[in-house]
Parts: C-alpha cells; sequence; structure tokens
C-alpha cells in the first residue's frame, strides 16, 4: 500500500535526478515476495503513482532481478529505503546493478509508517467490525 514513506523516498529520488522512472511491481511479484495478492492492483498503484506530479514515468517491475527493469528502461541510479542497506537483499542488489553501471542509493526508511503497519491496523479494524 503506498504510503507516506514511500512519498518521502520518491520526493528525496526526485531531487537527485532530472528524469524520475518508478518500478511498480506486478501483481504476480507482489504475490511471490508476500504471499498474498497485493491490497491495491497493480493499474491502480501505477495510476496513483502517475498522479503524483514528480514522477515522469511509471514501468511495471516483474522481478527481483532489477536488471530486468534495466533491460525495458535503462537507468543510472536505484533508490531503495536503507532498510535494505546492508543486508543480504542489498548486498545482491549493489553487486547486480555495479555489473551494470548502476548506482545505489539509499535513503531514510520511514520506521513509523509502513505497508505493514498499515495493513494490520485494517485487519484489527475489520475483525472488529469497523469497516
Amino acid at each position: 500500500m503506498f504510503h507516506v514513506g514511500h512519498l518521502n523516498l520518491l520526493r528525496r529520488a526526485r531531487h537527485r535526478c532530472h528524469h524520475l522512472v518508478v518500478g511498480v511491481a506486478s501483481d504476480e511479484y507482489v504475490e511471490l515476495l508476500k504471499g498474498r495478492p497485493p491490497v491495491v492492483p497493480c493499474d491502480e498503484r501505477i495510476d496513483i503513482i502517475s498522479a503524483l506530479g514528480i514522477v515522469d514515468e511509471v514501468v511495471i517491475d516483474r522481478s527481483e532481478d532489477k536488471k530486468m527493469v534495466w533491460d525495458q528502461r535503462p537507468f543510472d541510479v536505484i533508490f531503495k529505503g536503507d532498510d535494505w542497506q546492508g543486508t543480504p537483499k542489498g548486498y545482491r542488489l549493489e553487486r547486480s546493478m555495479g555489473e551494470i553501471g548502476v548506482d545505489v542509493v539509499y535513503y531514510p526508511y520511514t520506521r513509523q509508517t509502513s505497508s505493514t503497519i498499515l495493513r494490520a491496523h485494517l485487519t484489527g479494524a475489520e475483525l472488529e467490525g469497523q469497516l
């Protein structure tokens, strides 16, 4: 689910580049990663990102292998939350992107808000009959 943490990262990325391309995970990729379908379908997430006014282009991200996205739409820098930094997936990303000359830039992760926290609140509200 899109939240202020995503917005913060996109704003920071926008200041760093002249043409901001954003990858939105396909529904199938989200289900593979999370073990469940996304709450908001891919086409709606694309509409949300496109409407922000700070994004120049949106592409569908179908794989953990960001080289697949790069093959579709080359880029110079990839931006991630710093929750990736120093982790096995972060190291894999840095190695993979380094092979094609792409820099990995980490921005502070917004810890007070996450899709997991939002989902937990929604699930709790549903269980209490509040929705």
